[in-house]
């Protein structure tokens, strides 16, 4: 993770020496880009180095906190689902000052000093990480879980003819190995089972047979994949909120009072509400619905994960009124334009939602992934993210293509720049649909997990404590029988050599004595 976060500084540094000197500004040339040679060399530098590193920082980081509270301990269990809270209010103050006090340099000093600053920070947080090092709960790394998921699927594949087995008790599992722990059979997605089949004269050896504990892991993340892409739209609607919000403020009364509002800052109202929103949830929220629930987070991941989807499609339904509201007044007197107060309604309800989702599903995908796979299954929150990001795109050209060819004026619904001539609410209205549909469809997905059951894993994983308790006392009982024969025959040498030297020869010895000296030796 150190690593990450110097190529991160890296790449700031360099996005600030580009804009920062002249002779590495391209020339304008009338064309949508105008970067080439040595300064595009630079340029997709730092875009590269900040993406590698954002996905490394943003993959780790979260695993790499949580890992240090031990989740069987009821107390740290609790930390845990505070941890994940105050994880995204750090974030959500980091966002706020980027928007804010970033932009504000950036815009109305220079383009360069913006970038100057997040450079200092990005280094300043580098120095902070790496100073509590000593400090840290560090895991030693197992296994690569992309070769242990390929295992299974490579081995599965070749015991494919291979009939089931009745009982899940003959499949092969390794209780010898304590430093992983043990995963429970579950019965669904039963032909991975077959990865787990130990074959007559084949050893137990990589890539010819599997443990249950790795085939259940490889369960575990293919039950997760269902859940990963429920959460895709929300974060569609996200990123069109982030993009056309810019728009619609561009062309709304930027004033809040005798404060004006740069454009490029209208992010902030969300990021606002959710600074407020995080420590009531955390203080009030949370110690209520424990009480009722006895649920260490105060609800269960995929519970908090619903709720989110839920408002996220009642705040597209509410941009979408809003919107109606802002292009009609528009359209009547542009010169008098409706107040950007009015975004904070749809804003303040998809903070509530990206609060409830964000921090349940990073809670979920930690909870829940086997213990050699949780920082790959934390990146799943920000594969979402990536994904819904992407797919927003998509929807714009696909919108604009199909509306413009059934729509009369034969213009699609976001087509060229005045949202005055647009039907941005019919888009809204688009996605408040689609993510209804899709709670639904994450309805399905949920009640078809099937979480995992810690009573079970302390059963696996005291058998395993008990087999090499087990192991060690007849390592040790051998050594004491081995000691104890050496005895035994040191003192039957001894008594044998007294006889010699003292009692009658072997040949005067009566059956009596001879009998009662073997008797007395058994």
């Amino acid at each position: 993770m150190l690593a990450f976060r110097i190529t991160r500084s890296s790449g700031f540094g360099n996005a600030h020496g580009s804009s920062a000197m002249d002779h590495l500004h391209p020339d304008a040339c009338g064309k949508s880009s105008c970067v080439k040679g040595g300064i595009a060399v630079m340029f997709y530098t730092s875009l590269y180095l900040l993406a590698f590193s954002m996905g490394g920082v943003r993959g780790s980081l979260t695993a790499f906190g949580a890992d240090q509270f031990d989740e069987k301990n009821p107390r740290e269990a609790k930390a845990l689902a505070s941890f994940f809270n105050w994880l995204l209010l750090s974030s959500t103050t980091g966002s706020i000052i980027g928007v804010t006090g970033v932009v504000w340099i950036s815009t109305q000093k220079a383009w360069h000093w913006g970038f100057l600053i997040i450079t200092i920070a990005s280094s300043i947080g580098f120095l902070t990480l790496a100073l509590g090092k000593p400090f840290y709960r560090i895991k030693t790394p197992g296994q690569s879980p992309i070769s242990r998921i390929a295992q299974v699927i490579v081995v599965a594949f070749k015991n494919r003819k291979l009939p089931l087995l009745e009982s899940h008790e003959e499949l092969y599992e390794v209780y010898e190995d304590a430093t992983i722990e043990k995963i429970a059979h579950t019965n669904q997605m039963r032909f991975l089972d077959k990865a787990s089949i130990l074959q007559e004269n084949i050893e137990p050896q990589p890539w010819k047979v599997c443990t249950v504990t790795q085939v259940e892991e490889v369960k575990i993340l293919t039950r997760m994949l269902p859940i990963l892409a429920s959460t895709i739209i929300m974060n569609t609607c996200l990123a069109q909120l982030q993009t056309f919000s810019v728009q619609q403020g561009n062309v709304m009364n930027l004033k809040l009072g005798s404060f004006t509002v740069p454009a490029p800052s209208i992010p902030v109202i969300p990021l606002l509400f959710l600074s407020i929103l995080i420590p009531m949830y955390e203080f009030f929220f949370v110690p209520f619905a424990r009480k009722i629930t006895h649920h260490p987070s105060g609800v269960t991941q995929l519970q908090r994960v619903g709720v989110g989807l839920v408002l996220s499609s009642i705040s597209m339904a509410i941009a979408g009124i809003v919107e109606v509201k802002r292009r009609d007044q528009g359209r009547k007197d542009p010169s008098r334009p409706i107040s950007l107060f009015w975004l904070s309604f749809q804003y303040a309800i998809f903070g509530i939602a990206d609060m409830f989702t964000l921090v349940g599903l990073l809670e979920f995908f930690y909870r829940e992934a086997p213990a050699t796979m949780k920082s790959l299954s934390t990146s799943f929150t920000y594969l979402s993210m990536s994904l819904g990001y992407f797919l927003s795109t998509v929807f714009v050209d696909v919108i604009n293509a199909v509306t413009k060819r059934i729509t009369p004026s034969k213009q699609g619904w976001l087509h060229g720049l005045d949202l005055n001539q647009n039907n941005l609410n019919l888009f809204y209205w688009f996605l408040a649909i689609l993510s209804c549909l899709n709670f639904f469809n994450f309805l399905y997905w949920a009640s078809w997990y099937k979480y995992k059951s810690e009573d079970t894993y302390l059963k696996l994983n005291l058998k395993v404590i008990k087999n090499n308790g087990e192991r060690k006392q007849d390592e040790g009982e051998k050594k004491n029988g081995s000691g104890q024969d050496m005895k035994a025959k040191a003192k039957e040498s001894s008594q044998t050599s007294e006889a010699n030297t003292e009692g009658p020869s072997s040949s005067d010895e009566t059956d009596d004595g001879r009998n009662s000296r073997e008797w007395k030796h058994r």
